[in-house]
């Protein structure tokens, strides 16, 4: 049978879906007793330092998810201040380390969280390590920066940032959508340069403060100034418009993607024409014929598609369509393309 407090941690898990133990007045004194590590963070929903500490001390909590002796707590010492009181908490966050006591000490060591995770790990013997997520943003330094954004093939985005800058950190998670967006884009690259660690590369392109963001055409390798919006949708739709691409949030193509504009109304009229049709595969074909290197493969899936429509029914785009939708999240991430903008020319014939 579980314990009291091996159930209300279970129990917290559940509801928070986070690793981060929640304390308030009535569970505090049943969880710091004394015969666990406990690092605690006194916090307030509106501090912008506390903010930023988020999504780090969800990694401290998540590396030491598994260890039995050691808790990562927080402590809302806005909303409840005799806490904050009781441990002397005069600002935020304040961070203090309970070692195995009901007394704590201050914690005064680095914010990241392989700071906190390598304190916590000397204090208590524990062996929690931070998961590091799949980055899809290239990390540029002297090593391969000219290689990468020099390069006459690519267009290149890169953010001169500084670990410890407060808007650095507040694009961070924004600039990582933006990475994913494009990570099937090997010719439209996401990038970024700790210009701090590397001030070599920050003063070479005149950077004079955090963030810089700098965009790279083929065709011009002095660096353009980026003064767009810093958005999501802003950097994707920049990227799109200079890569000449189709990507959305999350990686995928856009319903625009593989079709040929001279070819949708071709499709629409074969739909509704079908005396006519032998004539507009015919229209298709010379469509197609006219077509370049980049769009023929594109084109020719509207002549496929009209062929398998005489021979197998009026049905055949919304049975194909439902067939690559079910089939899209079991090939790889090239070949999910392929099929979407398949679907995107299976529209056209609705």
């Amino acid at each position: 049978m579980l314990s009291s407090v091996a159930a209300f941690l279970a129990f917290a898990s559940v509801v928070s879906a986070s690793n981060v133990v929640d304390l308030t007045s009535e569970n505090f004194d049943n969880l710091v007793t004394g015969d666990k590590y406990v690092f605690v963070e006194f916090y307030a929903p509106w501090c912008g330092h506390c903010k930023n500490l988020a999504p780090a001390y969800e990694q401290v909590g998540d590396a030491f998810a598994s260890t039995d002796d050691v808790i990562i707590a927080k402590v809302d010492a806005d909303a409840d201040r005799d806490l904050g009181t009781r441990f002397g908490v005069s600002g935020f966050p304040t961070l203090k380390f309970f070692d195995k006591s009901t007394e704590a000490s201050d914690y005064n060591g680095g914010r990241t969280a392989d700071d906190i995770v390598n304190f916590v790990n000397e204090k208590s013997g524990a062996r929690g390590r931070v998961k590091k997520p799949v980055s899809h943003v290239l990390d540029l330094d002297p090593s391969n920066f000219d290689n990468q954004v020099l390069d006459s093939s690519k267009d290149v985005i890169v953010e001169f940032y500084a670990p410890w800058c407060g808007h650095c950190k507040s694009l961070a998670p924004v600039y990582e959508k933006v990475g994913a967006a494009f990570v099937n884009e090997p010719k439209c690259i996401i990038a970024r340069v700790d210009a701090d660690a590397h001030r070599s590369l920050g003063e070479r392109y005149g950077v004079s403060g955090f963030p810089t963001i700098k965009f790279f055409p083929k065709d011009n390798k002095d660096g353009e100034e980026y003064s767009e919006g810093r958005s999501e949708d802003d950097f994707i739709s920049f990227m799109n418009k200079k890569c000449g691409t189709q990507r959305i949030s999350g990686g995928g193509l856009d319903t625009s993607a593989g079709t040929i504009a001279e070819l949708d109304a071709l499709a629409a009229r074969f739909m509704k024409e079908e005396d006519a049709r032998e004539d507009i595969l015919g229209e298709a074909t010379k469509v197609v014929d006219a077509q370049d290197a980049t769009s023929a493969k594109a084109a020719m899936y509207y002549v496929k598609v009209m062929e398998k429509v005489q021979t197998k029914g009026n049905e055949f785009p919304t049975t194909e369509s439902d067939r690559l939708t079910r089939m899209a999240g079991k090939v790889s991430s090239s070949k999910a393309d392929e099929f979407a903008k398949r679907r995107n020319v299976l529209a056209k014939f609705l």
